[in-house]
């Protein structure tokens, strides 16, 4: 931490923590204050952090720790395609799929979806046969950003193609996709960036024998690689028409925008995928064009930061009032555990501070009945993100989706106000913060905007926290000692010797 970056913070520790209550009545204008609408297309996006403890003396000091950070100059490095993940040496180029990056990455990144266009309407049209199904075989953000759109997108108006997301090695995993699905109508992609992922490969050779059993007589003519690994994808056996490569430069928790995506465009149609990327760039439009406070990302990442470093939050709730967002919180607690759960900054010094809380949450109301409890009445202090769409995504009563925001509404209002009481068991402390995200509706677009908010979020916590978000060496070390327990001859704790004497491995 430069000293700059360390007299911000002095300041701001520094700063007096008034409660949500006074933090109104100081300002009748408190709410425009802090909320902003996003338009996008087809809507906007409301997005309302007045119930959290950001004042103007914070949020002046918060604009001066981005300056002193190097935040607006590392937003330009990301958007134009320069080397941010320096301790791999690479771009994070996920922007140049929505059409912000360099020029020759963006060009690139629209010739790779047309040709993923060309496939996804091929098949379609019944070039490939006809096809019913999709297996989509990945882990990690190979599956996390599909399944989320798949669930999101395909509720109301069905999918073009029944689409199944397998993930977990765990074969009771891959005999639910393949028990719901024909071989003989059933095409599998394959996600890895790297075509070698364990679990991955493993689950597409399972997937391979079960079309092979179900009388398909050429199992890899029904196989669509989504890799950066291209050249292995083919020596794998997949038939070079049916690999949709990727660059190298595109994270996996950042690829659902490249052919990561193609299960997406396949269930939706093409315009639904392009829907979602033009949902998206028009957040990085705003990220790229806006600075300080007004920068969404950034003023959410000023609050995230508030309450890590100053009240000492280790986590921060998600809750979707919206059934077609039920992944969302798995969906970010890769995005943004995997990328600033670091000890160490982007130069390899250790982290002066907490870095990534840990990320959680669930779907109102059913959270309510579950972990509300605490929320209110714990010990914990908890941020919440309450996350809503105005529009119902369901053709009943209206009634349902009313209750439904009333109460995502009425639980914001019940964490800020609390209620007093001689009887401590029902004593509620109030002043709990929490912000409020407000679709229009659950679109492409504003799905792709929500998301891409979130990645720009994820990258402003990263720069003013000083760490690099684009590595995930922390995932490495488990990886390699699964395939030393394969080899065999290799001496472990006397724990895990017994464990693996109990498992018979």
């Amino acid at each position: 931490m430069s000293e700059a970056e360390a007299a911000v913070w002095n300041r701001l520790e520094a700063l007096e923590k008034r409660t949500l209550r006074e933090l109104f009545a100081a300002d009748p204008a408190r709410v425009d204050t802090l909320s902003s609408h996003l338009a996008i297309p087809g809507g906007a996006i409301l997005f309302d952090w007045s119930k959290t403890h950001l004042d103007a003396d914070h949020l002046a000091a918060f604009e001066d720790l981005a300056e002193a950070a190097g935040f607006g100059g590392k937003r330009d490095a990301l958007l134009s395609g320069e080397i941010v993940n320096v301790s791999e040496g690479r771009a994070a180029e996920h922007t140049a799929q929505r059409g912000f990056g360099s020029s020759d990455s963006v060009a690139v990144a629209a010739a790779l979806h047309a040709r993923m266009h060309m496939l996804v309407d091929a098949i379609h049209s019944g070039a490939l046969g006809e096809v019913e199904h999709l297996i989509h075989i990945g882990i990690g953000g190979s599956a996390l950003g599909p399944a989320l759109a798949l669930d999101a997108l395909t509720r109301e108006d069905g999918a073009l193609v029944d689409v199944h997301v397998v993930s977990n090695i765990d074969g009771c995993a891959l005999e639910v996709a393949m028990d719901c699905c024909d071989p003989a109508t059933t095409l599998i992609a394959v996600a890895s960036k790297t075509f070698t992922t364990t679990e991955t490969m493993t689950n597409a050779m399972s997937a391979l024998a079960w079309l092979r059993e179900g009388g398909v007589d050429d199992p890899y003519g029904r196989v669509i690689a989504l890799t950066a690994s291209p050249d292995k994808a083919v020596e794998w056996g997949v038939d070079e028409t049916r690999v949709l490569p990727f660059q190298e430069s595109v994270g996996g928790r950042y690829s659902l925008w490249s052919s990561i995506g193609f299960p997406v465009a396949l269930a939706l149609g093409w315009e639904g995928f392009s829907e979602m990327l033009e949902g998206a760039a028009a957040f990085d439009q705003h990220f790229a064009d806006t600075d300080g406070r007004a920068n969404l990302a950034l003023r959410a990442a000023f609050a995230d930061q508030y309450y890590a470093h100053l009240r000492g939050c280790q986590t921060r709730a998600c809750f979707a009032y919206d059934e077609r967002l039920a992944l969302l919180p798995s969906y970010l607690q890769q995005l943004e555990m995997e990328s600033n759960g670091k000890s160490v900054t982007a130069d390899g010094a250790p982290v002066s501070g907490p870095t990534a809380p840990i990320t959680w949450g669930g779907v109102g109301t059913d959270a309510q009945h579950a972990v509300f409890q605490l929320l209110h009445q714990g010990t914990n202090l908890v941020p919440v993100d309450f996350i809503a769409a105005i529009r119902a995504g369901d053709m009943l009563d209206p009634a349902h989706h009313r209750i439904l925001l009333m109460n995502c509404f009425a639980q914001g209002a019940a964490l800020m106000a609390g209620r007093p009481s001689d009887d401590g068991a029902r004593a509620y402390p109030g002043d709990r913060p929490s912000a409020t995200i407000l679709l229009d509706d659950v679109t492409p677009a504003s799905f792709g905007a929500l998301i891409a908010f979130h990645e720009h979020r994820t990258f402003a916590n990263a720069v003013l926290m000083g760490i690099n978000p684009f590595d995930q060496f922390g995932v490495e070390l488990g990886k390699e000692i699964a395939k030393s327990i394969e080899q065999g001859g290799v001496a472990f704790d006397p724990s895990t010797a017994a464990l693996l004497k109990a498992a018979g491995l």
